[in-house]
């Protein structure tokens, strides 16, 4: 259906489309790459693509599951985990945490990645990741509709309590050089991510007031 010559659905009846643009149309987006311990100890590492930081002081960020998964479970029950950056180098071994494994089947592993315990958490970090953000859960909330009925997707926050940053990822003014740590961003459609490039930048200062 369309009107003013544009492409025009309304949700609830369907798009209408071979995949669902939403997630194009708010894109690329960062990756939640979660790192956490069940309350046995156990790891788990999966990618969230619902993901980013919501405040500065002190710094949250969130994703949100869609399912009551072994990320939120885990979080929940221990109060505690790791985002890592996803990186073009590390895309493959990132994709592979997707993977629906057998319970219990350690992801780190699967994926030729090496654990390297947090500081302040007991959750592990990405060792070959060049940033970690150590977390200690703020909030889970699930989600609702406008109407009030309850949504099977689960929003977590967490306050970043330690931080862990490649040195080469910082010049000599200690400014983080974001196209160099070359973080992907997820997409639209089944398979579709985004890199950054340092030629693709442009800046804008914030206008004052007159």
């Amino acid at each position: 259906m369309s009107t003013d010559e544009r492409y025009y659905y309304e949700p609830r009846n369907g798009h209408g489309l071979d995949h669902d643009p939403l997630n194009a149309i708010i894109g690329p987006r960062p990756i939640g790459w979660i790192a956490s311990r069940n309350a046995q100890g156990r790891r788990n590492l999966a990618p969230y693509s619902f993901f980013n930081c919501f405040n500065y002081h002190p710094p949250i960020i969130g994703f949100a599951s869609v399912g009551y998964k072994d990320s939120v479970a885990n979080i929940v029950d221990t109060g505690e985990f790791v985002w890592n950056l996803a990186t073009r180098p590390l895309a493959k071994q990132m994709n592979q945490t997707s993977a629906a494994l057998p319970h219990g089947r350690d992801e780190f592993e699967f994926a030729g990645l090496t654990p390297v315990s947090g500081i302040l958490v007991a959750a592990d970090r990405v060792a070959q990741s060049p940033v970690n953000f150590e977390c200690k859960l703020a909030q889970c909330i699930q989600l609702q509709a406008a109407n009030g009925d309850k949504i099977n997707t689960w929003l977590v926050l967490g306050e970043v309590v330690a931080v862990h940053i490649a040195p080469h990822l910082l010049d000599a003014q200690g400014v983080y050089q974001t196209a160099l740590a070359e973080p992907i961003l997820r997409a639209g459609g089944p398979s579709a991510y985004y890199g950054i490039s340092e030629a693709l930048r442009f800046d804008l200062t914030r206008p004052t007031a007159f």
